[in-house]
């Protein structure tokens, strides 16, 4: 799944020495997966601090729980150490991180978000714009933010009634309503200009 060079596993077991704290191991995670937000991180993770269905990966020199929703977006992801004259540095290159990926289990946020990156932000890219998921409310509204061209433009309301909303209900049953929660009122980036 991850791949840990020999450098990088060193760099992580000195790190995790420091912490003097028997069975300390690290938890690799991915905030945003499957959005060109995502990133890949990297944290401490004490005995019983993992999540019930991380999943304990074995390396020479260390452990590493990897959070289970993760894994997709970990696929040919390398960690690695680099000396150099500031003393060095840990890189981790996950090149599926950014790329959507839904099944059957996936969860309805990452649901969402595939959608938006798939089918919707795509179109809106022609005109400097993109929408991202704020969050997805208890009775189940994905809350929306518009960005770039998209924010303050003359046509969001059209772009959300008529495109978005449309596209997310029809694909996403399960969800009762689509809200967005931008701040319009800021039109400097905006593709058509509020009259």
């Amino acid at each position: 799944m991850i791949e840990i060079t020999e450098s990088g596993q060193t760099y992580l077991k000195d790190l995790l020495a420091k912490q003097n704290c028997e069975g300390i191991a690290i938890r690799v995670f991915v905030l945003d997966g499957g959005t060109p937000k995502a990133e890949t991180c990297i944290a401490f993770c004490r005995p019983g601090e993992q999540e019930a269905d991380d999943e304990l990966f074995r390396y020479n020199e260390l452990q590493a729980w990897v959070e289970k929703k993760s894994q997709p977006y970990l696929e040919a992801a390398i960690v690695d150490f680099a000396k150099d004259s500031m003393g060095g540095q840990l890189t981790i290159r996950a090149p599926n991180s950014r790329m959507p990926k839904v099944g059957p289990d996936s969860s309805l946020q990452d649901k969402v978000n595939y959608i938006l990156y798939s089918d919707i932000n795509p179109g809106l890219a022609q005109h400097g714009g993109n929408i991202s998921l704020d969050h997805i409310t208890e009775d189940l509204v994905a809350v929306l933010k518009f960005g770039g061209g998209c924010q303050g433009c003359g046509q969001a309301d059209v772009t959300m009634k008529e495109g978005v909303e449309k596209t997310l209900l029809h694909k996403l049953p399960e969800l009762t309503g689509i809200r967005d929660v931008t701040d319009h009122s800021n039109s400097t980036n905006a593709y058509f200009k509020p009259a």
